[in-house]
């Protein structure tokens, strides 16, 4: 199971931890039956340090202004098809607003994408590019179900997920086929004996449900909403679910709404593909000689044939581990979710070409939600549940080497590895809900839809096709025209200046507008 599945594993918080955190999930339990969890009131605490399943490190320390962080447990059912009867806790997270109380809002939601991305973890890690919206709203995020300390979703140990991601993930034999889809199997089957009975219950119209109870909680008469990624298509479900409660929301980074998984993986293919290429452009445009290739075409030359050497004889990597070609191309590509890890990009490769793996390994690490100490969040488990919880295709060997061509087509770096992904649902114990996820929001307040260009796991055309889906009147289309993994967070003035206007005043910008 390449944690490529549609790429929706790496989440913003992956890029904080490259650039720079032991409980495990709440299980469910017993209530009352006549108890009204819309009226349950939170007991919002000093957070504590992030916990294994949610990544680790330290508490998060109060804001520049000494406002600090503060956490509680919303309730929420197990199984909403059962509202009266098991829960399980959500883990959230909150800022107070820092402009008072006759300027506020109310609470902005906040989901940094995944799915498997801890919201508790990622908004402190985030918070200096929100601080203009924190002058009018209650900052909040959230640990989804099925992620972090929200029912963490449970699979393979440290140890076993370490020997996990060092399986050939584009095999080239039989012999390779039967591995990759054995340790595929023994994964799914880790994650149905550690958690079945949670997996029938974190796909996103749950989340969804979720986010409109943690609505009323806080007090909100609508949604104010900020979904990046895979946010987007959870922010998109929610507006189908809730269309009357959406208040004002941005998507940036926008989910193709339309697509099956083997269009996503495709598109992906192509997007990190442009993201490679705009990548080396930039290396050889910069400087005087760029050191992983003399020409655009030269330095993916080089990165191919690094891959190739790497299938045949892998090089020392992180003690004891080493890089291998799956581990290369997973860091590779974690690389290309933000201009800013270019030079990172750039310094593994030369030190890959001369037998040392670590740097580029330390990216894959991101990528995979592993820990400087080893320790894995539970990224990767959440991300498969949540996504075949979603998903109803299941494909089979055959059905990758069938679609192998278009996927090398699209990318000779990342197609096969994109193209193998496909078997991450494969002998999943849930039935898949959907072929895609349904968004269509008649009645739904304006919703902010951003593409950016050069986005390599969300490609550009997604938010069109997202705007396209929610339906006329709903969707306002913007255009970044930049490089990376979403814009809001690019430091772009005109996105900036756009998404605040909205979030802050109401002022809806026009459809169509380019920033540049």
């Amino acid at each position: 199971m390449p944690m490529s599945l549609r790429l929706r594993a790496v989440t913003l918080t992956a890029v904080a931890v490259v650039l720079s955190w032991s409980a495990a999930g709440c299980g469910s339990e017993a209530r009352g039956k006549d108890e009204d969890l819309t009226k349950q009131e939170l007991d919002w605490k000093d957070c504590p340090a992030p916990s294994a399943s949610e990544g680790g490190g330290p508490a998060p320390s109060p804001l520049p202004n000494g406002t600090p962080w503060q956490c509680a447990t919303m309730k929420a059912p197990l199984d909403w098809d059962d509202p009266k009867g098991d829960t399980i806790g959500i883990a959230l997270i909150r800022a107070r607003s820092s402009g008072g109380r006759d300027r506020r809002i109310g609470s902005l939601v906040l989901n940094f994408g995944g799915p498997g991305g801890s919201g508790v973890k990622a908004l402190p890690a985030f918070a200096d590019d929100f601080a203009t919206l924190r002058t009018r709203y209650d900052l909040v995020s959230f640990d989804p179900r099925g992620v972090g300390r929200s029912a963490g979703v449970e699979c393979e140990d440290d140890d076993e997920l370490d020997k996990f991601f060092q399986k050939d993930q584009t095999p080239d034999d039989a012999s390779e086929r039967k591995e990759l889809v054995d340790s595929t199997k023994t994964f799914n089957t880790a994650c149905e004996d550690h958690s079945g009975k949670t997996l029938p219950h974190v796909g996103t119209p749950d989340a969804a449900r979720d986010l409109d109870l943690m609505r009323k909680v806080l007090g909100d008469d609508k949604l104010h909403y900020f979904g990046i990624s895979y946010g987007t298509e959870l922010g998109g479900v929610y507006a189908h679910l809730f269309p009357g409660n959406v208040g004002r929301a941005v998507f940036d980074a926008v989910v193709d709404p339309t697509q099956t998984p083997e269009q996503s993986s495709l598109g992906q293919a192509k997007g990190f593909q442009l993201a490679l290429d705009n990548y080396a452009e930039d290396c050889v445009s910069k400087t005087e000689e760029c050191p992983v290739g003399d020409s655009a075409q030269d330095v993916e030359n080089r990165i191919r044939a690094l891959l190739d050497d790497l299938d045949r004889k892998p090089i020392p990597g992180v003690f004891p581990r080493d890089l291998t070609e799956s581990a290369a191309t997973t860091g590779i590509a974690q690389a290309l979710y933000s201009q800013d890890l270019w030079p990172y990009l750039t310094e593994g490769l030369q030190q890959a070409y001369d037998g040392d793996g670590r740097l580029l390994m330390l990216l894959a690490d991101s990528m995979n939600g592993r820990s400087e100490n080893g320790e894995y969040s539970n990224l990767a488990a959440a991300n498969v549940a949540i996504s075949c919880a979603d998903d109803e295709e299941r494909y089979t060997t055959k059905d990758v080497e069938a679609k192998q061509g278009a996927f090398r087509a699209a990318s000779p770096v990342f197609g096969d590895w994109l193209a193998w992904s496909l078997l991450t649902c494969t002998d999943w114990a849930v039935a898949g809900a959907a072929g895609h996820p349904e968004v269509s929001a008649p009645g739904s307040a304006p919703i902010l839809v951003i593409g950016n260009t050069g986005d390599p796991a969300t490609p550009y055309e997604g938010a069109r096709k997202m705007v396209g889906a929610l339906g006329a009147g709903v969707g306002v289309e913007l255009t970044y025209q930049g490089q990376g993994h979403g814009a809001y967070g690019s430091g772009n003035g005109c996105v900036k200046a756009a998404v605040d206007g909205y979030l802050l005043t109401g002022k809806v910008p026009k459809s169509g507008t380019v920033c540049a």
